[in-house]
């Protein structure tokens, strides 16, 4: 288990509660826009041990109300549930991050009651999804974690970051027709970040789509899911 780093305490990770976040290293994606760029790397520096985390956690009782673990790409950690079950046993409810690419550990981390909420994310439209994310995407996988969640066997949001050199109206209406192909459930939650950018991000120099865009974006995807919003600054 190599844990990247440690956020004490955010409000915004978790919704509702009084969190902190806690980064694996390693990651099965490049997106461009990435702004964990620093450690998509297995071999990423450690910042904690799994031991200091947990001694953290134990002091941090009613000050908290969750924990947030992200990456990277968590589910790629093959330790991950005894990570989650320890942190489960200090009584703190958890929020995953996934990019969808391991349904089987999404499912079985569900299963076992080891995590409360899920933040996936849908990087594009299917016939670009491999161009956004820097590699070739398992869209079979990522649609079988999208069915388990909108199942509803676990609380979720589905969220897109959006970047204007990567996504037009085209992309995202073309996006909101697939999550609909899924089920006959809408999604219950979607939420487009407009993308920031910054030196940590993998490849800077990208856009966030202007406000007109963005607005236009939450019209067109209104029809496919129960909640659409706009988050962070537009």
């Amino acid at each position: 288990m190599n844990i990247a780093g440690l956020q004490k305490m955010t409000l915004l990770d978790y919704p509702g509660k009084v969190a902190c976040t806690v980064f694996l290293a390693g990651c099965n994606f490049r997106c461009p826009f990435c702004h964990n760029s620093g450690i998509l790397s297995a071999a990423s520096p450690s910042d904690i041990s799994r031991e200091e985390l947990l001694r953290f956690l134990e002091k941090r009782k009613g000050l908290l109300d969750g924990v947030c673990i992200t990456g990277g790409e968590p589910t790629l950690q093959s330790d991950l549930p005894e990570l989650l079950a320890d942190i489960k046993g200090l009584g703190y409810p958890i929020k995953l991050d996934t990019n969808g690419t391991r349904p089987k550990m999404l499912k079985s981390l569900a299963e076992k009651g080891l995590i409360d909420y899920v933040a996936m994310d849908i990087k594009n439209s299917p016939h670009r999804y491999s161009q956004t994310v820097g590699c070739t995407a398992d869209l079979q996988a990522l649609e079988e974690s999208i069915r388990f969640l909108l199942s509803g066997a676990v609380d979720y949001e589905l969220r897109t970051t959006v970047v204007a050199e990567l996504h037009s109206t085209e992309e995202i209406l073309s996006m909101g027709q697939w999550l609909a192909s899924l089920s006959d459930s809408k999604p219950k939650r979607l939420f487009l970040q407009p993308y920031r950018d910054s030196e940590q991000v993998l490849h800077p120099g990208m856009h966030a789509p202007d406000t007109a865009a963005l607005e236009e974006f939450v019209r067109l995807l209104e029809p496919f899911v129960q909640q659409i919003s706009l988050r962070g600054d537009v």
